[in-house]
């Protein structure tokens, strides 16, 4: 069959890779001994680079928005990763403050443990008391540390409290401000003595029963008297914020605020000081003594009054008894009378 004119194909195709084989080996040999065509190929690259360009367009496309969602999943990671450790971090500077606060405390109480001349320990407090009505709080020494009833605690500054019942690895510390709390307290600047009691919930300081014409000034400072024998003497208790007077009462309104940190530290400081007052006497034995130097002094007196009445003239006696005995006959008359 033979072929049709429109589908005849030319040269066959040996001829025409032998023909296309010796133009490249030319090509070659011209560019390589010539550099003639280095501008033909630029400037068909340069002709090219706008297809090139378009074509790589949908690569580029699909590998931005790739990159874009990778970028967004490792930022999201990235992001959460950083508010973690940035909770972490807080936390860490949290307690880092707390420990740089608790070490300053301490080295403030290490401080004033040296300028207080009786031994003393450092308590921590555990928690606050249940009642709502009082002022306590429980700390984390008790009689196996050496702790006593009765003994002051402290801070830098000046008197917190006194312990008021004691267990074997706690005890109990009765605040100043405590309503039913008094401390023998006086006055910096000139000496003047008096009683500061607790307020209760206030957190202030009563001066009562002081006159209207007490020398006490606002701004005065107060400090332990000593006279008590619990509390040694000099160590800062409050500062005078209001003196009030009233022409009508004969007592001056006085108001204090502590200096010591009532309701602020964690760390407070327990004066081991040894009881040396003498103990109280009973109250049997008080009424027993009395009644005994009461029968004691009415027998004497019994006996001087006896004792004056004989030893009393006729001059002395009532005059009763003088007209008694002159009305009375003596009996020697009464017989020759019969």
């Amino acid at each position: 069959m033979e072929i049709p004119p429109l589908f005849k194909q030319g040269a066959s195709a040996r001829v025409r890779v032998t023909i296309f084989a010796l133009l490249s080996i030319v090509m070659l040999v011209v560019d390589a001994r010539m550099h003639v065509l280095g501008t033909i190929r630029q400037g068909i690259g340069a002709a090219l680079y706008p297809f090139q360009t378009v074509a790589m367009v949908p690569r580029d496309a699909a590998a931005s928005v790739a990159d874009y969602f990778t970028s967004v999943s490792a930022l999201q990671k990235e992001n959460q990763g950083l508010r973690q450790q940035q909770i972490v971090n807080s936390q860490l500077m949290q307690q880092e403050r707390q420990l740089a606060a608790e070490n300053a405390q301490l080295r403030k109480l290490l401080d004033m443990q040296q300028k207080v001349p009786v031994k003393s320990i450092v308590g921590e407090i555990l928690y606050d008391a249940r009642d709502p009505f009082t002022r306590k709080i429980i700390l984390n020494r008790g009689s196996q540390q050496g702790v006593t009833a009765g003994q002051p605690v402290i801070d830098e500054v000046g008197i917190v409290g006194q312990v008021t019942r004691v267990f074997p690895f706690t005890s109990e510390v009765t605040l100043l401000t405590d309503k039913d709390q008094a401390i023998p307290v006086q006055v910096l600047r000139n000496g003047l003595r008096s009683v500061a009691y607790g307020r209760g919930q206030t957190g202030a300081l009563d001066l009562r029963f002081m006159p209207a014409n007490a020398d006490i000034q606002k701004g005065d400072t107060l400090v332990t008297s000593g006279i008590d024998g619990v509390y040694p003497p000099g160590l800062s208790v409050a500062t005078v914020v209001l003196m009030e007077t009233r022409s009508a009462d004969s007592f001056a309104r006085i108001v204090c605020q502590p200096l010591a940190g009532i309701d602020r530290h964690r760390q407070l400081l327990i004066l081991l000081v040894e009881q040396t007052l003498p103990p109280r006497p009973e109250p049997e034995a008080v009424d027993e003594k009395s009644a005994k130097l009461f029968k004691r002094r009415l027998r004497d007196s019994t006996r001087d009054t006896s004792a004056d009445d004989a030893n009393a003239t006729p001059k002395d006696k009532p005059a009763d008894e003088r007209k008694g005995a002159a009305n009375v006959t003596p009996p020697a008359a009464k017989e020759s009378a019969r």
